[in-house]
C-alpha cells in the first residue's frame, strides 16, 4: 500500500512538472519552475546577485522567476529600469504587501507602503518636513558638522593606531538622522542607541536571508517557531523604543513650535483632528523607525566603502586632499556649496556610491495595473525586482564599469558630469526619500575627514578584499584603517 501511494505521488509530481505552463501569454521568459519550489534552486539565497546576472545573460534584461507559486519579474539594465521606474512610473510604483518585511513593519511607514493616498500623503509630509528642517540649507549642514566633530574626536584618540571603523560610521549616520527625527543625538556608548542599532542590523540580515525567503515562499510555515520569529520580536522592541520617544515628545512639546520630525507630525495630527486620514500616532511610531533605518544603514555602508577604496588607492586620496586644501583655503570648515569647486572630489564620492552598490536590488516594486514593458505583458500585482546592480556596472553606460575610477564622472575637460545611469537611490516617484540628506552627509563627512587626516591601509592587513557582505544593504567586509594626522 505504501509503495502504491509513493508511486502515485511520483506520477503526480512528474505530470505536474512536465505539463505545467504557469507563465501567462507574452509574460517575460525564464527557467522552468519546479512544483512547490518554483525557481528557488536557481538562486544562491545567501547572495543571488551573480545568479541574477547569469539569468540575465540567458533570458535577457527582463525575465521572470517563480518563488514558490508566485511569479516575479527581474529588471536588468538601464533601459529596462528607466522605462519601468520613470516612463511608466505609476504602473510600477506599488509595493508587494505579503512579504515578511511588510508583516514585520505592519505595512506602515512610507518606504514599504503600497502606492495610494496613504503613501502620497506621508511622502509629501516627509519631504516638506525635511525641507523645513533645513535640508539643503545651512542649518542642516550645522547639524551634520556637529556630528562630524564627534567623529573627529574619536579619530584623534586613534591617531597612530589601526581600528575597525564600522561602529563609528554607523553610529554617526544614526545620530544625524536621530537629530532630524528626535531632536537629539546620543553618545556612541549610549544603551538606547546600541539597542536601536542592534535590532535593525539583525533584522536587515534576517530580511535578506534564507528564513525570510522561506516565510515569503511557503505561507504554511509562518505559524511555526522558526528563526524568522526573531525579526518580529526585534520589531516589537523597536516599536517600544519609538513609542517611548513619542510619549516623551507629547509631554514636552510646545504646539506650533516643532523641534524635530516627531513634533511636526504631532502638530499635523492636531491640525487634522479626526479627518479620516491615515495620519495617526500608531503610524508615527512606525514611520520614525522606517526613516531611521533608511537613513542609517545606507549612508554608513557607503562611508565604509569610500574609506576602504581611498586607503587602497592612496593616489586618489592625495589628489582629493590637494583639491580640498585649495578649495577651502582660509575657511574653518567645509560647506555643501563647496562641492561646486571640487569636481574631482565630487567625482570620487559618486564613484564610491557606484561601486558601493549599497542597495543592489532597490526595494521591491509591484505593478499597480496591467501594463506592458519592452514588449512583454506584466499583469497587475506582479512583484518586480529592479536590479540596480546591473545598471551601476553596465557596459556601455560607464567608461570603466568594472573598476574604481573617478573618471566615470569626469568629462574630457575634468568637469564633473553625472551619467543618467547613476541611480543608487533608485528612480522615479519611489526614489529614496533621503537622497538629498545622504548626498550632503557623504560630502561633508568625507571632505572634513580627508582635510584633517590621512587614512592608510595597515601594513599587516594583507590584500584588501572588496567583496561585500550581501544583505538588504551591501556591507564591506570588516577591515581596519590606520590613522595619521596630516
Amino acid at each position: 500500500m505504501l509503495g502504491f501511494l509513493i508511486l502515485v505521488w511520483i506520477c503526480i509530481f512528474l505530470l505536474f512538472f512536465f505539463f505545467q505552463n504557469p507563465r501567462p501569454k507574452n509574460f517575460p521568459p525564464g527557467p522552468r519552475p519546479l512544483p512547490l519550489l518554483g525557481n528557488l534552486l536557481e538562486l544562491n539565497i545567501n547572495n543571488p546577485l551573480k545568479d541574477f546576472e547569469r539569468l540575465g545573460d540567458t533570458y535577457g534584461n527582463i525575465y521572470s522567476l517563480y518563488f514558490g507559486s508566485k511569479p516575479w519579474v527581474v529588471l536588468n539594465g538601464f533601459e529596462a529600469l528607466k522605462e519601468a521606474l520613470v516612463v511608466k512610473a505609476v504602473d510600477f510604483a506599488g509595493r508587494p504587501q505579503d512579504l515578511m518585511v511588510n508583516r514585520v513593519t505592519e505595512g506602515s511607514g512610507v518606504i514599504l507602503s503600497d502606492y495610494g493616498q496613504h503613501w502620497k500623503d506621508h511622502r509629501r509630509f516627509a519631504l516638506m518636513t525635511l525641507r523645513n528642517f533645513g535640508l539643503g540649507k545651512q542649518s542642516m549642514e550645522e547639524r551634520i558638522l556637529e556630528e562630524i566633530s564627534h567623529v573627529i574626536d574619536k579619530l584623534e584618540q586613534r591617531v597612530g593606531t589601526s581600528f575597525d571603523p564600522q561602529t563609528m560610521f554607523h553610529n554617526a549616520a544614526s545620530n544625524i538622522i536621530c537629530i532630524v527625527l528626535f531632536g537629539s543625538r546620543y553618545d556612541y556608548d549610549d544603551k538606547f542607541l546600541k539597542l536601536f542599532v542592534h535590532v535593525y542590523t539583525e533584522n536587515a540580515k534576517i530580511a535578506n536571508g534564507p528564513w525570510a525567503m522561506i516565510y515569503d515562499t511557503f505561507p504554511v510555515t509562518r505559524c511555526l517557531p522558526l528563526p524568522f520569529k526573531k525579526a518580529f520580536s526585534n520589531a516589537k522592541t523597536a516599536r517600544e523604543l519609538s513609542a517611548q520617544l513619542v510619549k516623551e515628545h507629547k509631554e514636552t512639546r510646545v504646539p506650533g513650535e516643532p523641534r524635530d520630525f516627531i513634533d511636526c507630525y504631532l502638530d499635523e495630527l492636531d491640525k487634522r483632528g479626526n479627518d479620516g486620514s491615515s495620519f495617526s500616532e500608531a503610524q508615527l511610531i512606525l514611520y520614525v523607525l522606517d526613516l531611521h533605518f533608511a537613513g542609517t544603514d545606507t549612508t554608513s555602508n557607503t562611508l565604509l566603502t569610500g574609506f576602504l577604496y581611498l586607503m587602497t588607492h592612496p593616489e586618489i586620496q592625495a589628489k582629493c586632499q590637494d583639491e580640498i586644501d585649495n578649495a577651502l583655503e582660509g575657511k574653518d570648515q567645509a560647506s555643501y556649496e563647496d562641492r561646486h569647486n571640487m569636481p574631482f572630489t565630487l567625482a570620487v564620492i559618486h564613484e564610491v556610491q557606484r561601486v558601493a552598490n549599497t542597495v543592489p536590488l532597490s526595494v521591491f516594486h509591484c505593478t499597480t495595473r496591467d501594463t506592458e514593458l519592452m514588449g512583454y505583458n506584466i499583469p497587475k500585482g506582479t512583484f518586480v525586482i529592479p536590479n540596480l546592480s546591473s545598471v551601476l556596472k553596465e557596459e556601455g553606460q560607464w567608461k570603466f564599469p568594472h573598476e574604481f575610477n573617478p573618471n566615470n564622472f569626469l568629462n574630457n575637460q575634468g568637469h564633473f558630469e553625472k551619467p543618467e545611469a547613476f541611480m543608487p537611490f533608485s528612480a522615479g516617484p519611489r526614489v529614496c526619500l533621503g537622497e538629498g540628506l545622504a548626498r550632503m552627509e557623504l560630502f561633508l563627512v568625507m571632505v572634513t575627514l580627508l582635510r584633517r587626516f590621512q587614512f592608510v591601509w595597515p601594513d599587516k592587513a594583507g590584500e584588501p578584499d572588496y567583496t561585500p557582505v550581501y544583505g538588504v544593504t551591501l556591507t564591506p567586509k570588516p577591515y581596519k584603517m590606520h590613522i595619521k594626522r596630516r
